[in-house]
């Protein structure tokens, strides 16, 4: 890994995405690119391995928008919609590199993914679909690299793998009642969906470099972090600087930014960090 590695937030919004259809508030009139905000997804590039957050219906136009042609694994949060919708948009990372691709997740993820997604994962999946493979994580796991890349036709054999890889620790959150993944890799770690982290978890994410939290908006939520509750959760992990995402369209991003410690930020669509390696 080199001396730090960039995270791309690819969305920062609710499931509705913002604007909303329909709407005509303040925020989805907003002409700040910041206030459009499409639904949430993350990409890691350590250099040697790249990592996927989230595939959600936005999936596709946010690769596209950030010219992003690799993804070695995806890290899957939770099986809700709009985290999942465009798995199927995996389909052209094998058009030049027949390399499965591991797919990670809480247990009731990879249940839930088997059953919505058998022509994918099932024991007989339709041709032509992304050669994806579900793995059930409790504890660190590791990534390796699909470099170099394996084309059409060519035996594996003929063309081994690199040993490149990267440490992932799975940060067990709940999103109301159901258990669900945040994920950290080195100094970084992004918790989205989340109203409650047991200790056990908060343990796990002592000496952060930075932190991507949920903060869904100013008012209380079943299943979300208010932004209150966000910011005393981000003084209890204590990462040098916190980002918020998964936010409504309650949120105009100038206005609430402002109102945030000095240390911490509303993220939006693209935004790059550079995150040092410890």
């Amino acid at each position: 890994m080199p001396d730090d590695f960039t995270v791309t937030l690819l969305g920062t919004g609710t499931s509705t995405g913002v604007p909303v259809i329909g709407c005509d508030c303040e925020v989805c009139r907003s002409d700040d690119p910041r206030d459009t905000r499409t639904r949430c997804a993350c990409y890691i590039d350590t250099g040697d391995v790249t990592l996927l957050i989230d595939t959600g219906p936005d999936f596709r136009a946010q690769m596209l928008r950030e010219d992003l042609t690799r993804v070695d694994a995806v890290l899957y949060t939770h099986h809700h919609f709009d985290h999942i919708a465009g798995l199927d948009d995996l389909r052209p990372f094998f058009f030049w590199n027949r390399r499965p691709m591991p797919c990670f997740g809480h247990p009731a993820t990879v249940r839930a993914l088997t059953d919505k997604y058998d022509y994918v994962f099932g024991s007989n999946p339709y041709p032509g679909a992304a050669d994806l493979s579900l793995c059930s994580v409790e504890d660190t796991f590791y990534v390796p690299t699909r470099q170099p890349p394996l084309p059409r036709g060519t035996d594996p054999a003929e063309l081994p793998r690199r040993d490149a890889q990267v440490a992932v620790d799975p940060i067990l959150l709940y999103h109301g009642s159901m258990p669900v993944y945040g994920y950290r890799v080195g100094g970084f770690a992004y918790l989205t969906d989340v109203n409650r982290i047991p200790d056990t978890s908060l343990d796990r994410l002592a000496g952060l470099d930075t932190l991507v939290l949920d903060a869904l908006r100013p008012s209380p939520h079943p299943t979300h972090f208010s932004f209150d509750q966000a910011v005393e959760v981000a003084r209890a992990i204590g990462a040098r600087q916190t980002y918020f995402i998964h936010m409504t369209h309650n949120v105009l991003h100038a206005e609430q930014e402002d109102r945030l410690p000095g240390d911490i930020h509303l993220g939006y669509d693209g935004l790059k960090i550079h995150v040092p390696v410890p």
